[in-house]
């Protein structure tokens, strides 16, 4: 099936709509974002994205998924306690301060009354970004910092889970001081 020009799809204009999608977003909010808004703003006909996307929440899905893929990928300096203040505090300032963190809190707010968002947004992102999250811990078990025991899934809904909380129901800030704190509690 041809999709696009011959070679598939223009890696520019790709971008182009992706990083539309991401700022229009958070310029008019989920309601006021459009197909035809993102065409404008990316410089590609209308159809051209519908080739592509179904719908304005694929196209800021795949974004999210993009950014988080290039963001959200934890260090490895080979100290827990610094691996993981780093990647928190990462997390904190990705989902409170970036574009890609405007699309994430609007996806996740879709995905209260559509089904079919919530299943994406959980098969395309969470599912990767757990196993990021899952990097320190597994790095420090395979160097000998922590027991081969570790409950890896826990320790990871322990550290993350709070700041999610922040951010998508409580609205509070999620400071460095607060990321840090977590850390310290986790490894006491």
């Amino acid at each position: 099936m041809h999709h696009g020009n011959r070679h598939g799809r223009s890696e520019e204009a790709r971008q182009a709509v992706l990083e539309a999608a991401d700022d229009l977003l958070v310029e008019k909010g989920f309601a006021g974002l459009t197909v035809e808004g993102i065409a404008t703003r990316a410089g590609v006909a209308k159809q051209t994205i519908y080739r592509w996307w179904p719908s304005k929440t694929e196209i800021l899905i795949e974004a999210f998924v993009d950014d988080a893929a290039q963001y959200l990928t934890p260090p490895d300096t080979g100290d827990l306690a610094t691996d993981l203040r780093r990647h928190l505090a990462r997390l904190a300032d990705f989902l409170t301060k970036t574009d890609a963190g405007a699309v994430f809190r609007a996806l996740a707010g879709q995905a209260q009354h559509d089904p079919t968002v919530a299943a994406r947004l959980r098969a395309d992102h969470l599912a990767h970004q757990r196993a990021r999250d899952r990097r320190p811990f597994l790095n420090a078990i395979t160097r000998g910092d922590l027991p081969t025991t570790t409950d890896v899934d826990s320790a990871v809904e322990q550290l993350v889970s709070p700041i999610y909380y922040r951010v998508l129901i409580t609205g509070e800030p999620v400071p460095r001081k607060y990321t840090n704190h977590l850390v310290t509690q986790y490894l006491s």
